[in-house]
């Protein structure tokens, strides 16, 4: 299962450096965000809008090594991918732009 997580390039690259990567939310929230292929725009036009130099993380669920839930926590009715753990940077199979369409809005298509 192809799952995707939101990342700056910088925290990415502090990432790879470290061996693992540990977002702000596994603390607060004891969870990574993660998403499904045709969430990622919604998701970051909702949450990064006003931010810049984004790039999208691919992992192979078959590598996370963490627990992963696919799960509803807001009870929207809609379900999104969540890793208990940190996310080993081996568990990245490809890093994709995020990109801006005319309007401003963020547009997600992976391997386009």
């Amino acid at each position: 299962m192809r799952l995707f997580h939101i990342v700056s390039v910088d925290d990415w690259a502090r990432a790879v450096e470290a061996g693992g990567y540990e977002p702000p939310s596994l603390a607060a929230e004891g969870f990574v965000h993660l998403s499904f292929a045709d969430q990622v725009a919604g998701t970051a036009n909702r949450y990064y809008r006003a931010l810049d130099d984004l790039q999208v993380i691919e992992l192979d669920s078959s590598a996370v090594e963490s627990i992963l839930r696919i799960e509803d926590t807001t009870g929207s009715g809609v379900q999104f991918p969540h890793v208990y753990g940190p996310i080993a940077v081996d568990a990245v199979t490809a890093i994709h732009p995020l990109e801006r369409d005319g309007t401003g809005d963020y547009v997600f298509t992976p391997g386009a």
